[in-house]
């Protein structure tokens, strides 16, 4: 079978390759279900191992946490069948705890743990589950990873309910869209920020209230007047940076940020300020597997659909994807069809 894997690099800087090798196609054991892989999609995760920026990388390893397929082989009984289209939970390790993880947690894809950019995936009965049947290839194999990462730091972290104010920050990636998708579907009021204003017009399209470019350095009082000067209750924020300062006036009183990165810099500046108007820093990091099964549950009932940017056709494709997502230039998730009669 052909696989995407990561191949060591001794260039200045740090740029690993992502190869596409042929791999033994993989044999199931107890309690094991072997998938024909329809579609795979990436993470910034991905991007972060090629530049040596990501913990327990691992050369020679399959790429990719998120993916879409159908059941060709089960071992044992199984509440699966033949032919399933399932989606794979994309770690291991953290079962239901809200805290976090009970035991070692990894995440599928270029460590300890193998990934899905593969035409096979082998993978343990308790971690697929039922795609939504809404949703096409693309649209499912975008969902796992940054789907619950979403879930968790809106619900979980967030408690994000019908009629909060909540603000987005950096539109456009992946987990903010996710965010932002489950956030409108709770009746919740969406503010967006961006430092590009079609992203801000887009996601107004995807039922945000407004938006603000934070390149502006009014940013915060702009956001105001868009609110009308109502408070923020919940910011879902993955940029880190200076941007709690900001956020420390916008929120009400005892508001909450949910951190769940730091793509600015690996670091905020919580204040006093923000002490006394008892405002809370909520560190999130992906979910559990019940988060996941509750994610699923709740993109089936309210028929969330998945933003997807581009799709490639075949792994060989793979290169493509990484050169938009070292741009930046995407507005949702990149995606690989593994094949032609895909559902996509």
């Amino acid at each position: 079978m052909k696989a995407v894997i990561v191949e060591k690099s001794t260039a200045t800087p740090v740029y690993h390759g992502a190869k596409v090798v042929d791999l033994p196609k993989p044999t199931v054991e107890d309690n094991q279900v072997l998938l024909e892989v329809n579609a795979v999609s990436f993470n910034h995760r991905d991007l972060w191992i090629r530049k040596g920026q990501y913990p327990g990388i691992i050369f020679g390893s399959v790429f990719g946490a998120d993916g879409v397929g159908r059941i060709v082989d089960i071992k044992n009984p199984s509440k699966h069948q033949l032919g399933d289209r399932v989606v794979v939970m994309p770690s291991v390790g953290w079962d239901k705890d809200t805290r976090g993880p009970e035991e070692a947690y990894y995440i599928l894809g270029g460590g300890h743990v193998q990934g899905i950019f593969s035409e096979y995936f082998v993978a343990q009965q308790e971690d697929i589950f039922k795609a939504p049947e809404h949703l096409t290839d693309a649209e499912a194999a975008a969902l796992p990873l940054a789907g619950l990462t979403a879930y968790r730091a809106v619900f979980t972290k967030g408690h994000v309910s019908k009629g909060q104010n909540v603000l987005i920050t950096g539109i456009g990636g992946g987990v903010a869209l996710f965010a932002l998708s489950f956030c409108v579907a709770a009746g919740a009021n969406v503010y967006v920020t961006s430092s590009d204003d079609a992203k801000i017009i887009k996601a107004v399209r995807l039922g945000a209230k407004g938006g603000v470019n934070y390149k502006d350095e009014k940013w915060g009082a702009n956001l105001q007047r868009l609110t009308g000067g109502d408070p923020i209750d919940v910011v879902i924020d993955g940029a880190g940076g200076d941007g709690v300062k900001t956020f420390t006036h916008v929120l009400r009183l005892g508001g909450i940020i949910v951190s769940y990165g730091m793509t600015v810099k690996p670091k905020v500046d919580y204040t006093m300020a923000a002490v006394l108007k008892n405002i809370e820093i909520r560190g999130s990091t992906m979910g559990s597997r019940q988060e996941f099964q509750q994610m699923l549950e709740f993109v089936r009932v309210h028929k969330v659909k998945p933003v997807v940017s581009e799709v490639w056709q075949g792994l060989e494709s793979a290169e493509h994807a990484f050169e938009v997502m070292k741009n930046g230039s995407q507005f949702g998730k990149l995606v690989l069809s593994l094949r032609t009669s895909s559902k996509l």
